[in-house]
């Protein structure tokens, strides 16, 4: 296992009726902006319960944020908290609300131009705004961590940063905020989740066992509850097990002493900047084409997956890893997202532009071994034609 350095300092309030907790979590005389997205929380009595718990507090709001959150719109939100004297940021909804509410946080009080954030990789940020998140989408684990994806839509650059200064102080967890949400957005959370995962865990053998164990843990789980989320979407042990595997994929746990790979991402990063595809979309697409490309340095960890996961026996040690690659391609499938650039109308007219992109923001060796170059990217993407 190599060595590591682990903190999280965010506070995590789980449950149904969770939500009230908001009156404890932010101080009585702060000026807060309450963020969100298309205005589904107003239609399933969500932004009721977080009135009813700031009832007598001080709050505006900010609504639009896109699925992919934009520079743009973003920009309008610092406005507000600039000219209101924003004090503290309430994020309610997915990981697109809450990773926007953290750019609007840094850029409020970021000297300069705000752009610079996203090109510094968040490594600028001496100051944010405080903020707080109410989860409604089980997905990208940004409730409880510091990083966030951001698109600048007037130049299809889709760019993360990260800091510490944008942590959220606590997140509130509750299952049934979720019980609404189409079966795109499941389909998607538990995918989002699911290669999370796998981007922490499909490298190569540490002997990181308690790592290991929990991330295939987590995979089972979404394998098990994520077909069933979709059957019957008001099921609460079901939302709370995927709910809480999307937490725990992204938090950090899962990445302490283990190499981690992240090419998938980067690669689905300028898949949706440049198409846009939904973000999980491009994880399905791009993950099990870059363990064919990689198969050799993958072999092993691939063959643990296989056996841990999906209790496949015989076979060789390759063979073990070739089904871990089909049964992973059935499920993204069967899931509703599958791994094929032609399933959403996409061709190989999108592979030069993709590596273009991964060329100009700087991101030219990829993978746990950083031996992945566009050029190699260029071939990874042939094969999920």
């Amino acid at each position: 296992m190599n060595n590591f350095t682990y903190f999280n300092p965010t506070r995590i309030h789980f449950g149904e009726g969770q939500i009230a907790q908001l009156a404890n979590e932010i101080p009585s005389d702060a000026r807060i902006l309450i963020t969100y997205g298309g205005g589904s929380i107003k239609k399933n009595g969500v932004l009721d319960q977080v009135h009813a718990a700031l009832a007598g507090r001080h709050f505006l709001e900010f609504g639009g944020i896109e699925a992919n959150p934009h520079f743009e719109t973003l920009m309008k939100a610092v406005e507000v908290v600039k000219a209101e004297g924003i004090d503290f940021i309430l994020a309610v909804g997915g990981g697109s609300v809450i990773d926007g509410s953290k750019f609007i946080a840094a850029a409020a009080r970021y000297q300069g131009d705000a752009w610079e954030i996203l090109q510094t990789y968040g490594s600028k940020i001496t100051d944010a705004v405080p903020l707080g998140t109410v989860l409604t989408l089980a997905a990208t684990g940004s409730e409880m961590n510091n990083g966030a994806v951001i698109t600048k839509a007037e130049t299809q650059d889709k760019l993360f940063f990260f800091s510490p200064f944008v942590q959220p102080r606590f997140s509130i967890l509750d299952p049934v905020t979720t019980f609404s949400l189409p079966p795109r957005q499941i389909a998607n959370g538990v995918v989002d989740a699911f290669v999370h995962t796998l981007e922490q865990y499909s490298t190569y053998p540490v002997n990181a066992k308690v790592q290991d164990r929990i991330a295939e843990g987590l995979l089972r789980t979404l394998i098990e509850e994520g077909p069933k989320a979709q059957a019957n979407p008001q099921d609460y042990d079901v939302r709370a097990n995927l709910m809480w595997s999307a937490t725990m994929a992204l938090n950090g746990t899962l990445s302490t002493g283990v190499p981690t790979d992240w090419a998938t991402h980067m690669i689905g990063h300028e898949l949706t900047g440049l198409y846009g595809l939904d973000h999980a979309q491009t994880l399905a697409i791009v993950q099990t084409a870059v363990w064919k490309y990689k198969l050799a340095a993958k072999q092993a960890k691939l063959a643990q997956y296989a056996e841990r996961v999906f209790d496949v026996r015989d076979g060789s040690q390759e063979q073990k890893a070739l089904a871990a690659i089909e049964q992973t391609e059935a499920f993204f499938a069967a899931m509703g997202n599958p791994p094929r650039l032609s399933a959403y109308g996409l061709g190989e007219e999108v592979i030069e532009p993709v590596a273009a992109k991964l060329t100009a923001h700087g991101h030219v060796a990829l993978g746990e071994h950083a031996d992945i170059t566009p050029e190699d990217v260029q071939a990874i993407l042939r094969l999920a034609l």
